[in-house]
């Protein structure tokens, strides 16, 4: 997710906040310290009111983050790559890189998820029981916030619509009876934007009623939730049409080449305007060693071009994504979409092979989709 950055890892998994997640940690926060506390527990100071909107608005997240993590430590298990963990405006993702290829193993990493914050609840419920009779009403009233925020959590996340984890439990059910993978998402899909549609109509009606704030915030988390189904469902697509599809497939080997050594108005002149290409390979013999492009050429002054080599400002291998001919066709798409590119050279044992672009996954998947596959 853009726009994020690294705050460490657990089990491995790199851990991301998304610069949305502040305002509503500051949000929560405030509303804890200066309105659900205070309400519920009065008499306390306004430095204590404070502390537990903090500490309550962290745990939060933390629970948050908890129930992410089982879904990844359970992807990890069967062998499915875990990019990271990112929280966010709406909560937690995890970015999973594949579905499960059974659906067993999609019930089980979908039901991990909520029975972790139901775990939480009852910790946090216990914890509220003890703090009542050893520390008084705010840290109990705190805990007990926790454990409903967790119960809720799980209820809601529990609804049997695509993306929650409620869609998940249901696709594996359906794909466990019918055997039928595609069928199962869409009814799975086509339940969750049912749902969407639930929280954006009820909540712009409760806007109106007087609901405020939180009516609009349910309509916009159906807002996201659609988008997110919506998603979900293309993505499928794309991994079914691309299944068993690799980069060499669909690569290109026919790739302007250039010396390192050429100039930059060489390579203007003699490349540039008689090809209108926009990017070229720098290649010794076979071996790749970067790639150069108009903006490269761009960055230069000039008057400069005459007398610099292409080798110099070329973006050399080393900071290229590249792929690899036997790799899958939908992960190199989802790589391109990762890093903001539209190709990528093809590189097998240092060796230049060619290059595989998005307008080629495009164009494949145009086809497949004229074929009424």
């Amino acid at each position: 997710m853009r726009f994020s950055f690294r705050l460490g890892r657990i089990f491995g998994i790199p851990i991301h906040i998304n610069y949305t997640w502040f305002l509503i940690f500051v949000l929560v926060t405030v509303s804890l310290a200066l309105g659900e506390f205070p309400r519920r527990f009065p008499g306390a100071s306004g430095w204590a009111y404070w502390l537990a909107g903090v500490l309550g608005s962290l745990l939060f997240f933390g629970s948050v983050l908890a129930h992410e993590l089982a879904h990844s430590v359970v992807a990890r298990s069967r062998g499915v790559r875990v990019r990271d963990i990112t929280l966010f405006l709406f909560g937690g993702v995890s970015s999973i890189e594949a579905e499960m290829d059974r659906p067993e193993g999609e019930l089980f990493m979908a039901g991990v998820g909520p029975a972790t914050s139901l775990v939480l609840a009852l910790f946090f419920a216990i914890g509220s029981v003890v703090a009542r009779a050893f520390w008084g009403p705010l840290p109990a009233g705190l805990l007990s916030y926790l454990a409903t925020i967790n119960g809720g959590l799980a209820a809601f996340n529990l609804l049997p619509g695509l993306p929650l984890d409620g869609g998940r439990i249901l696709r594996a059910i359906l794909w466990q009876i019918t055997g039928n993978y595609r069928r199962s998402t869409g009814i799975a899909v086509t339940a969750g934007r049912a749902i969407a549609f639930l929280f954006i109509g009820g909540g712009i009606l409760w806007a109106f009623l007087g609901g405020g704030l939180s009516g609009l915030w349910l309509a916009f988390i159906g807002w996201f939730m659609e988008n997110a189904a919506t998603q979900t469902y293309r993505s499928m697509l794309l991994q079914e049409a691309l299944r068993g599809v690799t980069v060499e497939d669909l690569m290109t080997p026919e790739c302007t080449r250039i010396p390192g050594g050429l100039s930059v108005s060489q390579l203007v002149d003699d490349y540039i305007f008689p090809q209108g290409r926009r990017c070229f390979m720098v290649v010794d013999g076979d071996t790749l060693e970067g790639m150069v492009t108009v903006h490269n050429v761009r960055d230069l002054p000039r008057e400069r071009w005459p007398v610099t080599p292409v080798a110099a400002i070329m973006t050399p291998l080393a900071r290229l994504i590249v792929a690899r001919p036997q790799e899958d066709a939908f992960e190199v798409l989802r790589r391109m979409d990762e890093w903001n590119v539209n190709q990528m050279p093809v590189i097998e044992e240092g060796r230049f092979l060619g290059m595989v672009a998005r307008d080629s996954l495009i164009r494949y998947l145009r086809t497949w989709a004229d074929l009424g596959l």
